[in-house]
This record gives C-alpha cells, sequence and structure tokens, in this order.
C-alpha cells in the first residue's frame, strides 16, 4: 500500500542508484546530503517551468522600477501562479546541457528563488555541498542522472511525491542506523487516523468557507497534514483549510515547507524548532487553537533537552500552561505532547466554541505505565476524568518502517457524542493487517484498503464485537490501598547480631568527626568515637545470648541497663540502630509499638491493593495532582467502600492488617487487552489425569519393546 504505482517505485529506485555515484568522496550514510535537497531542488524546478519565462520578462520589466521588495515578490508570485518563483534564465535542465559553469550556475540559481524558497534551501545546507560535488568531478554526473527524473506535477502528484521523499528518507535513516523512535508514519496509518477523526463532521464540512485549521506538532515531512487535506477535500466543497505544523529535523522540515509551498500553502505555517522548548526554540503556536490535530511523536524517546523548559512551566503556570496535569518519566516523553496538544483545543460547543478532535500514535506505555500517584497516571486520570479520551485503536505490529512494536491510535475529543459520553471505545485492530510482498526495513505488515474502511465502520458504529468493547471511564480507575501488618520482631545478644551492628549509619558516625580544618582534633575525635563503638560492642556482649526477647520494650530496658553499667550514653539513633541490627522477623513475637502504643508497620511486609472504582463514584475526583492536596473529601466518598473491600478481600487472609488512609492514592490504567481476552475453560482434573495414564502407559510399552529387542540381539 505504501508505493502506489509501479512508476512511482521506479523513480524511487531510480534516485536511490544516483546516490551510488557519490561513493568515494562521501560515505553512503552522507549520501542525504546530496539526494534530499536536489530531490526537492528539482521537484520545484518542475513545477516552476509552465510560468518560467512569464516570470523572467516580468521581472526584468519590474527591475528599471525600482519597487520595494514586498511589492515585487507580490507581483512575481502571482505571475508564477504559485507562492514561490525563481528568476535566474536557467533551469536546472538547461544548466546540465551547458554544464560548463554548473557549479557557479547551481548557485547562482539558488540565491535567484524567491526569499520563502530560499530559506527552505538553505535548511538544507546544500550549498556547502556543491564545492565538494564539483572538486570530486560528482556534480555533473549526479545532476546529469537526475535530468532523466521525471518530477513534474503532471506525472507526479503532491501526494505521490510525499511517498517518494519518505521513502528515500527511510533508506537513508536504515544507512546511517537512525533510532527507532525516528521513525515516518505509513500512509495506510495516517489514513485510518483521518477516517476516524473526521467520520462524524460531514455536517460541517457541508459549511461552505468554514475555516478549518489542522495542526501537527511533529509534523515530519508533512504526511498527517496532505492525507487530513486530501480527505477533507473528497469529503466537502469550499472549505478554507488551512495546515500549520512544527518540526526540529532540517531535512523533514525543509522538504515539508517545499512541500507547503508547492500547493500554495504558506511555508511560514511549518515553524522550525523543539515544540516542548529546548532552551533555544519553543512552541511555535503559543496561545492558538485548532479545530483537528494529528501527530506521530517520538516515543521511547528521553526528553532530557526539555526537562528545564517541561518542569518550570509546570510550576509556574500549572493548568494554565500546557503541563498542569505533570509530566511522565523522563524516558519516554509521549504524553508531553498529547498534554500539549489538548492545551491547543477549541472551546467545546457547550462553551461558545467548535470543539477539537485530535489523532495521536502512542506506543504501549500510555495505557499503562507509572505508579497510582506518579506522573503519568495523573495524566491518563486528567484526559480520563475529564471525558477527552474517546477512542483507543490497537494495531498490527511490524506496521513501522524502523520498528516493529505495536502501536496504537488515541482518538482525543473536547466535543463527543452524546452516546458517546461517559465511556471509550477499544477497538482491536492487531489482525486487520495482511503480509506485504517485500518487507520495506522492519515494516512487513500493511492495513488495505479494505481492513481501513472495517475498522472505521467499527468505530462508526459505537457497538461491542469481537473486536470493539464500549467501557464506561470508571473501570479505568482504581484505588490504591497501602496495607501494613505490625512489626514483630525477636532479639538475641549473639556474636552473629551484634557484628550487623558496623552496618547501621548512626553507629558508624560515632567515628567521623565534622571538624575539618583542625586535623589534630578530627584524630582525637574520630578516636574518642572509635573508642565509644567498641566499648557499645562490648557492653552488648555482656546480655545473655541464650536469651531470646520477643519483646522490644523488654529487650531495649536490658540495654539500657548494660550501657548504663559501662556509664555509655547514646543518642536515639544509635539505641534504634541497636535494635535494628540485632532484630530479627519473627511472626511469634510481640508486636512493636510506637510511644502512643499503636502498631508499628513492617515495610517487609507492606502490600498494596488496588481497589476498582465503585459504579457510583463521582466523576473528577477531588483530589489534584500535588503532594499537598487535601484527601479529605476523597476519603468521605470512598472509605466506607475501601473499608467493606478490605474487610472482604484482605482481613480474612491477614486478621492484624490495617490500611493506612494518609497514602492513599488515585490511579489509572487502560488494560486493552485484558478487555479482548478470550478465557479458555479449565479442563476437568478426571480428563487430565486419564490423559497421563495413557502416556504413562505409552511410556511402559515403548520401554518394553526396546528391552525385548536387546534381548533378541
Amino acid at each position: 500500500m505504501e508505493i502506489r504505482n509501479k512508476a512511482q517505485q521506479e523513480r524511487i529506485d531510480f534516485i536511490w542508484k544516483i546516490a551510488n555515484l557519490l561513493r568515494g568522496p562521501y560515505r553512503p550514510p552522507q549520501y542525504r546530503k546530496v539526494m534530499l535537497p536536489l530531490t526537492v531542488l528539482w521537484r520545484l524546478d518542475s513545477v516552476l517551468l509552465p510560468t518560467k519565462e512569464d516570470v523572467i520578462k516580468k521581472h526584468q520589466e519590474l527591475e528599471p522600477q525600482d519597487l520595494p521588495d514586498k511589492a515585487v515578490e507580490r507581483i512575481l508570485k502571482k505571475e508564477a501562479g504559485l507562492n514561490f518563483y525563481n528568476t535566474s534564465p536557467l533551469t536546472l535542465g538547461k544548466m546540465v546541457d551547458a554544464h560548463e559553469n554548473l557549479d557557479q550556475d547551481l548557485k547562482t540559481y539558488i540565491k535567484s528563488f524567491s526569499k520563502n524558497a530560499r530559506k527552505i534551501i538553505q535548511r538544507f545546507q546544500f550549498e556547502e555541498e556543491i564545492d565538494k560535488l564539483e572538486e570530486s568531478n560528482r556534480l555533473y554526473k549526479v545532476m546529469k542522472e537526475f535530468k532523466d527524473v521525471d518530477l513534474s506535477p503532471a506525472t507526479v502528484s503532491n501526494l505521490d511525491m510525499g511517498y517518494i521523499f519518505e521513502e528515500l528518507i527511510r533508506r537513508f535513516n536504515e544507512q546511517a542506523n537512525e533510532e527507532a523512535g525516528d521513525h515516518f508514519t505509513p500512509r495506510e496509518v495516517i489514513e485510518l487516523m483521518a477516517n476516524v477523526l473526521y467520520t462524524y463532521d460531514d455536517d460541517l464540512f457541508n459549511k461552505e468557507g468554514l475555516l478549518v485549521k489542522i495542526y501537527d506538532p511533529t509534523c515530519g515531512t508533512g504526511g498527517m497534514l496532505s492525507e487530513s487535506e486530501r480527505y477533507i477535500e473528497q469529503h466537502s466543497e469550499g472549505l478554507n483549510i488551512e495546515l500549520f505544523g512544527q518540526e526540529f529535523n532540517d531535512e523533514s522540515w525543509a522538504i515539508c515547507a517545499s512541500d507547503m509551498l508547492i500547493k500554495g500553502e504558506s511555508p511560514e505555517n511549518i515553524v522550525f524548532g523543539d515544540t516542548l522548548g529546548d532552551g533555544k526554540t519553543e512552541d511555535g503556536y503559543k496561545n492558538e487553537t485548532f479545530h483537528y490535530m494529528l501527530a506521530n511523536p517520538p516515543y521511547g524517546v528521553e526528553w532530557y533537552p526539555e526537562e528545564d523548559v517541561v518542569k518550570k512551566e509546570h510550576e509556574d503556570l500549572g493548568f494554565n500552561g500546557r503541563f498542569g496535569a505533570g509530566y511522565p518519566r523522563i524516558d519516554d516523553g509521549s504524553f508531553l505532547f498529547l498534554q500539549h496538544m489538548i492545551s491547543k483545543m477549541v472551546a467545546p460547543p457547550e462553551d461558545g466554541g467548535r470543539g477539537s478532535r485530535i489523532g495521536i500514535v502512542f506506543n504501549a506505555s500510555p495505557l499503562y505505565s507509572g505508579n497510582a500517584g506518579s506522573g503519568t497516571s495523573n495524566i491518563r486520570r486528567w484526559i480520563i476524568e475529564n471525558d477527552w479520551l474517546e477512542t483507543i485503536i490497537a494495531l498490527p505490529d511490524q506496521l513501522f518502517y524502523n520498528t516493529g512494536i505495536n502501536t496504537y491510535i488515541w482518538i482525543v475529543t473536547n466535543r463527543k457524542r452524546p452516546d458517546r459520553r461517559g465511556s471509550v471505545q477499544l477497538i482491536d485492530g492487531t489482525e486487520h493487517y495482511q503480509d506485504m510482498d517485500k518487507s520495506l526495513g522492519s515494516k512487513r505488515h500493511e492495513i488495505t484498503s479494505n481492513q481501513i474502511d472495517e475498522l472505521t465502520n467499527i468505530y462508526g458504529a459505537f457497538e461491542e464485537c469481537k473486536y470493539s468493547k464500549i467501557c464506561d471511564i470508571r473501570e479505568f480507575g482504581f484505588i490504591k490501598l497501602t496495607v501494613e501488618r505490625p512489626l514483630r520482631l525477636n532479639f538475641q545478644a549473639t556474636d552473629r547480631r551484634i557484628k550487623r551492628l558496623w552496618d547501621e549509619r548512626a553507629f558508624n558516625n560515632l567515628a567521623k568527626s565534622r571538624k575539618r580544618k583542625d586535623k589534630k582534633a578530627q584524630k582525637e575525635e574520630i578516636k574518642k568515637g572509635e573508642k565509644k563503638q567498641e566499648a557499645i560492642i562490648e557492653a552488648l556482649k555482656t546480655l545473655d545470648s541464650s536469651i531470646i526477647y520477643k519483646n522490644r520494650e523488654k529487650f531495649m530496658n536490658d540495654v539500657e541497663g548494660v550501657l548504663d553499667a559501662a556509664d555509655i550514653s547514646v543518642k536515639k539513633t544509635v539505641r534504634d540502630n541497636i535494635w535494628k541490627a540485632i532484630a530479627e522477623q519473627d511472626e511469634t513475637a510481640n508486636i512493636c509499638r510506637d510511644s502512643k502504643g499503636n502498631p508499628e508497620p513492617d515495610s517487609d511486609l507492606r502490600d498494596y491493593e488496588n481497589v476498582p472504582f465503585p459504579n457510583d463514584i463521582k466523576l473528577p475526583l477531588p483530589l489534584g495532582y500535588h503532594k499537598d492536596s487535601d484527601l479529605s473529601e476523597l476519603l468521605e466518598q470512598v472509605k466506607d467502600y475501601c473499608d467493606q473491600y478490605f474487610e472482604n478481600e484482605v482481613k480474612p487472609h491477614f486478621p492484624d492488617a490495617w490500611v493506612d488512609y494518609e497514602k492513599i492514592k488515585i490511579g489509572y490504567e487502560i488494560p486493552l487487552y485484558r478487555k479482548f481476552y478470550d478465557f479458555d475453560q479449565t479442563r476437568d482434573l478426571e480428563e487430565i489425569e486419564a490423559d497421563i495414564k495413557n502416556i504413562e502407559q505409552d511410556i511402559v510399552d515403548m520401554l518394553g519393546d526396546i528391552t525385548g529387542s536387546n534381548k533378541m540381539q
């Protein structure tokens, strides 16, 4: 499905073959420095060709008039019938035919582009390569071969040109061994996302002149923007579609911007820079909102470069910024991009706006990673409790060029249809694929047009079936209870246990000095501490090592006695070190209690219970997202329910356990595959036993045959 026709594949293969001419002065991972900008240049040259002479003539007329630059640009763009132009009398084909001063002609030609096109080409830094190509006698050879590649709009559509760019970049990425996180979205995945994203919006598309703003914060070469525009144009007439994006990779940005240029869109709408903000570049669309947003952000990628900006915005602005719900763990910033997109949603219909719809591709991590109360869980919670999560579609594996992992399309919106409110639809699309005739990197599977239609229909029907589950949003939430059990210890002053005191910090600190400047005083203090350590050890050895204490208070009374007898005074931290070193767990011992008589918890026996939400729980919950959040309102709603759960599920097994409600937490996870798990009924024990007996008999018979055979020999 990726390569639409044979001619398109032949063009890709031919351009790839041209790259081999660079061998020698360039290593294969460096071919992209030449091949990508040249492909863009030949495409721009082909697009400009029909009006080339008219533009040159008009430019010659305007030169003596000394008009402002902006006026000249406006006139020449109109003459070209495009959003860019080139005033050089040369074309790339003419340069190749003349070829005597090809390097200088090519540089002059590049400088003759309109300002917006020149800015795009400069991002490739191609002029630096022209001298290298000329010096190595490669420039003419490569340009001569390119002349035989027809990239004119009459032959290659903008959509097909996008395929060619992405396939070339994919191959160059493989040569450079780029990370799996830097991958391109297969067009069938984009098509499926667009189908689902726009399914219910036919009534909006019938409004002539309606402004539709589409945004991709990680736009790459612009595939999602192009596919969205194509879909809407096929299903509507007269809409005013504007495309916006941001991209941090030079080559991808240049290709996307050149594509916008050729299509008559504004390349200025493709901002260069780090969407999240890295201190040097920033969000290019602050305070902007969009009707539709699509993204395939890098996942499984650390966000250290953006850490300072993200955390500062979270602390300073909270929910008035982009990251109010928190931030995920540092090794995967996927959820940061979704929060960024949610911050750019248009106001929902109930607040006077048209609302927004978001489609984003994730790996499995955002479904369930992160403990209750963690940043990742809190982000999930924020999205689900606000009833923005509409659908998740599990895709087949091995769909992407540079990674075979499972991926998921999330649909997030602040304008759910009435019948979808309070629910999330989970769709299992993992079986909707066919094997490709020829693998493209890690991509071995593809989703056919019929399968896209089937998944779209499953989404649109909003009904339960083999591939669709409708879940109440409460099904994803749970209450995490900390279950404590009492600390029970015995104590015995044996040499083995007393030696463990040397592993305790406060005891070791007795022989450390804080007097850094006075070396003499430092040595004296250390020596004094060492003597005290030895004295404590000797005092403990006077305890009867045959006695096993099962009461900590009784043991510590005896410890105080031997320390007093030896005239040793110690702080509470050291006393605590003594009983911790000599103690061992003993479920028959007395419970250790604090100064108020309350049982102390045993951290080694601490456990956690994830209690499903009660059906009548009111969302969103009153618990905030910060450490100082007030728990009283939450406990008022759920404590009786949790108490009952504890009495039924935990107390029968551990009668001495209790719940520490000061540590209560709310968690959210999306166990997608669990919802589709088909439980196989366990076989009866009698049936299994009969099978085992039959197998045993078969083994006996086989051994008998072997024994008989040996006797005959």
